[in-house]
């Protein structure tokens, strides 16, 4: 089983992160911050990757510490799930539409950590949620988990569809680059012999 548990707890969060990548996409998440919440539905949704999020933060300084801190813990529990990335088809890549937006998400599942985020979003706010914090949490999961993601919104113009096409592209990239080959099932995907 690719599992993991995980917490963590600092004087500004207390996180307690649940992980399958061989689920069915089951998400119970909890963070406080509602539209974060339902960006967390859509990558177990899409990825079919089970998680369990409990997040209790200091929402009454704002929200960035909790999503941030979320995005540490969630990419530490796959990072241990995926273990030595035996058999996994490692690398993905995706168009994802949402109406007039069209957002490319392409990653690879190295040991190494990398984000390269190029979208941009017209207000400051999506509701009460601060759009700065999108990329904040990539860049978290993206160095915690140590991956490669490239993030980059084609065109589009509302601020909802550009952020809900990044989290549904993370998604489905993940969903294929988690995936046992069986055509190399046993095997590290890597010339080096080692990830």
């Amino acid at each position: 089983m690719r599992t993991a548990t995980l917490n963590r707890k600092t004087k500004e969060t207390e996180i307690s992160v649940s992980i399958e990548l061989d689920g069915t996409g089951i998400a119970k998440v909890s963070t406080g911050v509602g539209f974060f919440d339902h960006m967390l539905d859509q990558i177990a949704r899409h990825s079919l990757i089970d998680l369990t999020i409990s997040a209790k933060g200091d929402l009454h300084i704002d929200d960035h510490h909790t999503v941030e801190d979320v995005g540490i813990a969630l990419g530490q529990a796959f990072r241990q799930a995926i273990g030595d990335m035996r058999g996994i088809t490692r690398y993905a890549d995706v168009h994802l539409p949402m109406d007039e937006t069209l957002t490319r998400v392409a990653l690879d599942i190295s040991g190494r950590a990398f984000l390269v985020f190029n979208t941009k979003f017209d207000r400051a706010k999506i509701g009460s949620f601060d759009t700065q914090l999108v990329r904040e949490f990539f860049q978290a999961f993206a160095s915690n988990a140590g991956i490669t993601l490239h993030i980059e919104t084609l065109y589009g113009s509302n601020d909802h569809h550009i952020a809900e096409s990044c989290f549904k592209g993370l998604a489905r990239a993940l969903r294929s680059a988690v995936s046992i080959d069986p055509r190399q099932a046993s095997a590290i995907p890597s010339t080096k012999g080692s990830l």
